[in-house]
């Protein structure tokens, strides 16, 4: 289990790297997934165009990220929620507020789920859609590499 599953592993890698500047020729992929780290990306558009650029003709773009609650009610509970209870929570388990307090805002900076979709249709995917979990709290957002 873990890191020697891993290492045993023939399948699948693991690689650690600049979403901005990957080193991988064009055309190497046929599946790029990033999970809660795009809205982390100092360029948002330049790492989505390097996964576009990843990526083989028919290739798909998967991303699971913080999204926006559209719903006014589960906003404002969620809100209550982030800014108050999870800052804490950060301090007590971690002793590391700071963090906690980054994460709420992050979120609420980053693109919403329409910004989101017009950004990777700018860069060039194709048949993009996004699907809210958790009304919205988290969304997959997906896109298609045209075959040409």
């Amino acid at each position: 289990y873990g890191a020697s599953l891993l290492e045993q592993s023939k399948g699948l890698t693991f690689v650690e790297g600049n979403a901005q500047s990957l080193d991988f020729p064009d055309n190497s992929f046929d599946l790029y997934t990033i999970a809660f780290g795009l809205r982390n990306v100092t360029d948002v558009d330049k790492g989505l165009a390097e996964a576009y650029r990843v990526l083989k003709p028919g290739g798909r773009f998967m991303c699971l990220e913080f999204s926006q609650v559209p719903d006014p009610i589960l906003r404002q509970i969620y809100d209550a929620y982030s800014f108050h209870v999870i800052p804490e929570i950060g301090h007590f388990v971690a002793n590391d507020r700071a963090s906690y307090q980054y994460l709420v805002e992050s979120i609420r900076k980053f693109s919403n789920q329409e910004e989101l979709l017009a950004r990777m249709d700018a860069v060039g995917f194709q048949l993009t859609k996004y699907t809210n979990l958790t009304g919205g709290i988290v969304a997959i957002h997906e896109g298609w590499k045209p075959i040409q």
